[in-house]
């Protein structure tokens, strides 16, 4: 797998997290909506541009939502399957978890 080099970037007027390209093109985002005037952030849906499937963008930006999580003191609730799966996949992560947020799959993921 060759692995595809991204800058991390916060997008706060559309409320996600971005995985961009040198020149400029997004490959890939993470949505979320703020719970509140809580510092919990609930990431709903994360997308890789197919042109990049493969090549590291999606794990690139799950750290990045990760890493942004930790420099602003926000709490995650992954509601996002590809979040919630990163998440449970490592462990180093679950101090960002959001109180009453679960790792399990849901029973429609189970199933995929």
């Amino acid at each position: 797998m060759s692995r595809t080099p991204v800058t991390i970037r916060h997008d706060a007027d559309q409320q996600r997290i971005e995985a961009v390209l040198e020149d400029g093109t997004v490959a890939g985002f993470s949505e979320y909506h703020r719970r509140g005037e809580s510092s919990t952030y609930s990431f709903t849906h994360t997308e890789v541009d197919d042109a990049f499937e493969g090549q590291g963008v999606g794990g690139q930006l799950a750290r990045g939502v990760m890493d942004f999580a930790r420099e602003n003191d926000v709490k995650i609730l992954p509601s996002c399957t590809f979040i919630r799966a990163y998440m449970r996949e490592h462990e180093e992560t679950h101090d960002l978890l959001a109180k009453g947020a679960r790792l399990e799959p849901d029973p429609e993921e189970a199933v995929s």
